[in-house]
């Protein structure tokens, strides 16, 4: 009789998923891309609470917006589009993108260097999404693991993309691929396989729209470019399946319970993006003049050698192509290259890959199509691609910045590189499986992640770190509404950040445009402290004014600072290194 087999212990049991878990492949690879995000971005972590990436403007900017968003919905969420900056203005928090989707995470801590921790932990983790995201759609398409990790690198950390570290509204574009792969997985549909209606998974096609409409609410400079994509592929997808209908009498290819899914996932991803649009038809209204003409898109497009121009951050090709950089007016828009590595790859794969040849030669035409709209009216002025958008299709007339487009052509460019290192990787596996024994030898286990290294290493980065600006003691005490001198696009950006301090009405703020009246509060500022000037700020209702000495030299101020204003009716105080009136 044998004796009865050993009972596993309740610890056996549940380490056993625990560890299935630990070595899955989507733990892998989360964890992975995380890890990636914090070498591939460092110093970012290295004093996270007093460094910002790149520049401290637009990230002083970026981090007060997710602090504001979250402390209002907090507190008064029906304040929410109606912001402490731009004081006495309305709709102000729609004066730029919102990156309203990163709320949550602006409900933890408060104050300026909470703001600014919270900022940096979200630039790793943007970095790692989109790895993640491009990982995931390129592996749901019928992409090797080798070949999908290629595409996640290549998309996360595309050189031109180094150009663009100060703009977080940017960077943070993971959820388009990851929304893409998510819906491909419901519908049962791969690339390389085509439709598999056994593997239609509904879950998933509802967690894709909801991943759709949360990209969408982080704004709309990256998310309605990826609004008009989804819209065409639902309404080509639409076309096509009605077509075959016709000729076939085939049925509802993914099912009535999917169409249901798709009717719901779409209105809310239409109703998000109505209610983010609502804000912006007000300050359009308010501020017509606002709206973004010919000649601004014309400044920023950029000319064809941008596509071979990386930008200065690039650590393998920065100092290489400052020659080419110092030719264009705005390079921080204009140096679009995704990767010579890359540019190698995606072409190899167009003679060499696991995708049909039809599929290489649309993903080809996809690349082709969003050059020639990337570039807006370099491209014969735009009149075929960039131009009749901009005038005619709703809300691209807000968008001036046509080379971030070239976030599509990326995609593109991963996926037909996927396919070819996909190709590679199998074919290696073969040749080893014929060897006798069956083993690789090391170059080859080599050859199948070179292409992964050298994708890697074009996307390492020379990226400063600037210190994050200090407010001054006289913000933490100061009641608003309040007006900080001097006042300028780069200084409002700090003045932004330090006023996370308690959130007091601030006249100060920075954006895509200067409203009118903050305009004329500078000018008018210029003479202060004078009758003038205070009448002029009572009248708005200022009750205080705060000016920076630090911030005075070749200004009016740096005489009349220290001259009394007894007879203005106002009082001044010396609080640390600023000078605080009281209306």
């Amino acid at each position: 009789m044998r004796p009865a087999a050993p009972v596993p212990s309740i610890f056996s049991r549940a380490g056993r998923p625990v560890g299935r878990f630990l070595v899955h492949e989507w733990t892998l690879a989360s964890l992975g891309a995380l890890v990636l995000a914090v070498l591939m971005t460092w110093p970012t972590l290295r004093y996270p609470s007093h460094t910002l990436p790149h520049v401290y403007g637009d990230p002083s900017l970026q981090a007060w917006q997710m602090a504001w968003s979250g402390h209002i919905l907090l507190n008064d969420p029906a304040r929410l589009w109606h912001s402490n900056t731009f004081f006495p203005e309305l709709w102000s928090f729609a004066f730029s993108d919102t990156l309203l989707g990163y709320a949550p995470a602006g409900m933890l801590g408060s104050g300026p260097e909470d703001a600014v921790l919270r900022y940096n932990i979200m630039f790793v983790l943007a970095h790692a999404l989109a790895t993640l995201g491009a990982y995931a759609l390129a592996r749901q398409l019928g992409a090797g693991r080798t070949g999908a990790a290629v595409a996640g690198v290549g998309y996360a950390y595309a050189p031109w993309l180094l150009a663009q570290a100060g703009h977080l509204h940017v960077l943070s574009n993971g959820g388009i691929p990851l929304a893409l792969a998510m819906l491909a997985r419901g519908h049962g549909w791969s690339l390389r396989h085509g439709y598999r209606p056994d593997r239609r998974h509904h879950g998933w096609a509802y967690v894709g729209w909801l991943v759709a409409a949360w990209q969408l609410s982080l704004g709309f400079g990256i998310g309605l470019p990826f609004a008009y994509f989804l819209a065409g592929a639902v309404l080509v997808t639409a076309v096509l399946f009605y077509a075959r209908r016709l000729r076939t009498g085939q049925a509802l290819p993914f099912g009535g319970r999917m169409l249901v899914v798709d009717l719901i996932g779409g209105m809310l991803f239409a109703g998000v993006g109505l209610l983010m649009a609502i804000p912006y038809f007000e300050v359009t209204e308010l501020h017509p003049y606002a709206e973004r003409t010919i000649g601004d898109l014309d400044i920023f497009s950029p000319s064809a050698s941008g596509f071979v121009t990386a930008p200065a951050e690039s650590f393998i090709w920065g100092a290489l192509h400052e020659d080419a950089r110092a030719t264009m007016r705005w390079h921080t828009e204009m140096t679009l290259l995704p990767g010579f590595v890359l540019y190698a790859l995606a072409a190899g794969g167009l003679f060499f890959s696991v995708w049909r040849l039809r599929h290489r030669l649309l993903l080809l035409a996809g690349v082709l199509v969003t050059m020639a709209f990337a570039m807006g009216t370099r491209f014969f002025g735009g009149i075929f691609t960039y131009v009749p958008l901009f005038e005619h299709a709703p809300g691209w007339n807000g968008i001036r910045t046509p080379g971030r487009l070239m976030l599509w052509t990326t995609l593109l460019l991963v996926l037909l590189a996927a396919g070819a290192v996909t190709a590679l990787t199998e074919r290696i596996h073969q040749l080893t499986a014929q060897r006798i024994p069956s083993w690789s030898g090391p170059w080859l286990r080599l050859a199948t992640h070179l292409p992964l290294l050298l994708v890697t290493v074009e996307g390492l980065n020379t990226t400063p770190h600037p210190v994050a600006p200090t407010p001054p003691a006289a913000l933490r005490t100061v009641e608003g509404p309040l007006l900080v001198l001097p006042s300028d696009q780069s200084l409002d950006q700090k003045v932004m950040l330090w006023s996370t301090s308690g959130f007091p009405d601030v006249v100060n703020g920075g954006s895509g445009f200067t409203p009118r009246q903050l305009d004329h509060v500078r000018r008018t500022s210029r003479s202060f402290p004078d009758q003038a000037s205070v009448d002029y700020l009572r009248t708005l209702g200022v009750r205080h004014v705060v000016l920076l000495r630090g911030q005075v030299g070749g200004t009016p101020w740096e005489i009349t600072i220290d001259e009394p204003v007894d007879s203005l009716g106002i009082t001044r105080q010396d609080v640390g290194d600023a000078v605080v009136y009281r209306l």
